[in-house]
């Protein structure tokens, strides 16, 4: 497995807030694998299939999940938005505190804000021509 998706794995660990004996018995129970080092590409994506199913995945009661945090701050990341700038849009836009406090469907429109954001910063997005 190349060093991209074990350091994505160590991302998720740390995301999902897992304890170190947590997530080695995640390790043994979806990969049979005492260490991500371990992992081939197939075991990879059975881990990762894992935390997708996982109550682990989801990381607010509104349904918020990993994936979705991960793409937001991604988004943010080409945009090159600190933390502080992405928190204060998701707060003036959405009213919600940060990326922690947003629910699923919240997070598919900030996706979406973000992604025209980026599209219209790179120049394929025209604005509207005036009347």
């Amino acid at each position: 497995m190349d060093k991209k998706k074990l350091a994505l794995v160590h991302i998720v660990k740390k995301e999902l807030g897992l304890s170190d004996p947590e997530y080695r018995a995640i390790l043994q129970k979806a990969c049979g694998v005492e260490s991500a080092k371990e992992l081939d590409n197939e075991k990879f994506k059975v881990l990762m299939n894992y935390f997708v199913r996982s109550s682990h995945y989801r990381l607010n009661a509104q349904g918020l999940t990993i994936k979705q945090k991960l793409f937001i701050k991604y988004l943010a990341q080409q945009l090159h938005w600190e933390q502080d700038h992405l928190d204060n849009f998701i707060h003036k836009y959405y009213g919600k505190t940060g990326i922690d406090t947003l629910s699923r469907k919240e997070a598919i429109k900030v996706i979406e804000s973000l992604k025209y954001i980026r599209q219209h910063e790179s120049g394929a997005v025209k604005p509207a021509e005036a009347n």
